[in-house]
């Protein structure tokens, strides 16, 4: 298990020992020295913030459609029964499963074939392929767990559909919808194949990092922002998964 941990770890701790190396040019070991200077000259580069503002604007959409239409999916899939259901259901969890680099040629295809130009809605749109499918997991997997028998209960005594999802179904769903909607957000915030695809001229955080791999200038602070990217990433899905475990020992 520590082998493991070790080897998941490793590349992480590299990366923030040499966010506070105090050398700017060359990767040593061991570094010549430390310091924390270099955060601060992450935090005055407008470029890093330009970059992270549209990543938090990009995610927050993403996450706000992969909600709306991952849920809708999954009450969809669950509640009726139609021909094709199953092929549905494969054909929403297909985006996930694809290499983000075939997700991400075909979407800039189809778009240069309807004439959309890039912007920030062409990155949002290439987002939420992959995120709704984190929510319709989610959520699905609750409804399964669900008692249909309530729902019956509630449209018996003259709940229209709509109370019985405000009062019955969301409550059961919550965690798993904040569970989803945390997962898309950091899986969002970090993608950077499908990005590339469809920004056009616009740099999120991640594809901020990837263009100073390519023509490095201050090493130390694309180590800082990576730093950062892991760990915000980390939070929300740290959250995702201790409310997942919260929702499942709930159920009776």
């Amino acid at each position: 298990m520590i082998g493991v941990l070790l080897f998941l770890h490793l590349p992480f701790a590299v990366i923030m020992l040499y966010a506070l190396t105090t050398e700017d040019a060359s990767f040593r070991f061991p570094p010549p020295g430390l310091t924390l200077d270099w955060f601060q000259v992450a935090w005055n580069r407008p470029d890093i913030w330009a970059a992270l503002g549209l990543s938090l604007r990009v995610a927050g959409a993403a996450t706000a459609v992969a909600l709306a239409l991952g849920t809708l999916a999954a009450l969809a899939v669950h509640r009726s029964r139609f021909f094709g259901r199953e092929a549905v259901s494969f054909l929403l969890l297909l985006p996930i499963a694809l290499p983000g680099i075939v997700t991400g040629i075909a979407l800039r295809s189809a778009m240069g074939l309807i004439g959309i130009p890039f912007s920030f809605w062409t990155i949002v749109a290439g987002h939420a392929t992959f995120c709704v499918v984190v929510v319709y997991n989610n959520v699905l997997a609750r409804l399964r767990r669900t008692a249909a028998s309530q729902v019956e209960a509630s449209m018996d005594l003259g709940a229209t559909p709509m109370q019985t999802f405000r009062h019955v179904v969301l409550p059961h769903i919550a965690t798993a919808l904040v569970a989803g909607g945390m997962l898309a957000f950091a899986l969002s915030f970090d993608e950077v194949i499908v990005t590339t695809f469809t920004a056009g001229q616009q740099e999120t955080l991640p594809v901020w990092i990837f263009s100073q791999l390519t023509k490095p200038r201050q090493r130390p602070v694309t180590n800082v922002v990576a730093v950062f990217v892991v760990l915000s990433t980390s939070i929300p899905i740290l959250l995702a998964h201790l409310l997942t475990r919260e929702g499942t020992r709930k159920e009776p």
